[in-house]
């Protein structure tokens, strides 16, 4: 884990081998796991493991959680982690509204609040809201330790730099150092990254089938994708990637927000927009498509308040689209479609999970790019 990011002044939490240790006690759950079973699963040596598992104890990360019989000698003793040792702030700035939660560092929301956003309106307003919600939430729990914010916003915008770019709608965001101005405002180190990448990369979390290739699909107040490619998220070297919404499959189209014709997104919403929930459908099911043309990805995860609003139809449209494709591709089954996990809150819930992943060995997202001083 990078020396800068969360917790870096947590000893315990520093270094590679801590990291695969803390994942496997977060993943064992209340059930925990021995040393001996931590030394197995990482190649570690007992003595380091109990060099790591002690230094996790002292710092209150992890606890006995009793005794497992063994099958010669004595009892082994069972560590598990302790949830609500840390947190984490994970914020989705959407264009009409702000949700703020704080996790445990099994990842579990612990505190929800959302007020009303104008994310087009100026940076000032922006900030404001977003520091007087963060720290309303952090009161009404009772101000736990936090090690950092993930704040998911829309793009484009540049991860590893912290700064926004022309945001379709919000151009006036170009240039704009959300990160840096957060981090000083929350007083907390800040992770920014896209709403659908945030969500992806909380999405990959929760799969336990050796993470696979999916494309997370967002429809809300805008459309956009999240791209786990072979376990890990993929951002792209400019963090252009998953901008979905804006391939053109109209050439003649209508005008999109992002200054282009015949976008899946300027397509979609004008058929949400005169309540043509079916036609949109159908048009997402013609991006998820090219998407499973050009990627060969495992499934589609679909998300975002206007899916949520008539799940069925969107998964059941998009599934026909990629029937049909595989009819005539000849690929055998389809790919399968799926509506997300985590409803309303799964931006939240990744967001967060952009300063907890790092510390449970998950490298393989491409994390980074934070920014402040540790809490």
């Amino acid at each position: 884990m990078p020396s800068d990011a969360p917790g870096a002044n947590l000893p315990a939490l520093r270094g590679h081998n801590a990291a695969l240790v803390l994942g496997l006690l977060r993943a064992a759950g209340e059930e925990g796991v021995s040393r001996l079973e931590l030394a197995a699963h990482t190649g570690l040596t007992p003595q380091a493991v109990s060099k790591i598992t002690a230094r996790l104890r002292a710092d209150g990360l992890a606890a006995e959680a009793g005794r497992r019989a063994s099958t010669g000698g004595k009892p082994r003793t069972v560590l598990r982690l302790v949830p609500g040792a840390r947190h984490a702030i994970g914020l989705h700035l959407d264009r009409d509204e702000l949700t703020v939660a704080l996790a445990d560092l099994a990842g579990d929301a612990v505190a929800v609040r959302r007020a009303p956003l104008a994310f087009e309106a100026d940076a000032t307003q922006v900030l404001a809201t977003t520091e007087r919600e963060v720290a309303a939430l952090r009161a009404e729990a009772g101000g736990p330790p936090v090690l950092g914010a993930g704040v998911a916003c829309p793009g484009p915008l540049d991860h590893s730099a912290g700064v926004l770019h022309r945001v379709t709608g919000a151009p006036h965001w170009d240039g704009f150092p959300l990160r840096d101005a957060l981090a000083e405002r929350l007083g907390l180190p800040v992770v920014l990254d896209k709403d659908t990448n945030a969500a992806a990369l909380g999405l990959a979390q929760d799969l336990r089938d050796g993470g696979g290739s999916f494309a997370y699909l967002h429809l809300g107040t805008g459309l956009g994708a999240g791209l786990v490619l072979g376990g890990g998220l993929y951002r792209g070297r400019r963090t252009g990637a998953g901008e979905f919404g804006h391939q053109v499959v109209q050439l003649d189209g209508p005008r999109c927000g992002c200054g282009g014709r015949g976008c899946v997104e300027a397509l979609c919403l004008a058929a949400v927009a005169r309540d043509d929930l079916p036609g949109a459908a159908r048009v997402l099911g013609v991006g998820a498509a090219n998407l499973v043309e050009l990627l060969d990805i495992d499934r589609v995860l679909l998300g975002g308040r206007t899916v949520l609003e008539n799940p069925d139809g969107f998964v059941n449209g998009v599934a026909e689209a990629l029937a049909a494709q595989a009819r005539t591709r000849g690929a055998g089954a389809a790919v399968p479609v799926e509506l997300a996990g985590g409803g309303a809150r799964v931006v939240a819930d990744g967001a967060a999970q952009l300063v907890l992943a790092p510390l449970f060995g998950a490298g393989n997202a491409g994390l980074g790019g934070y920014r402040g001083a540790p809490p």
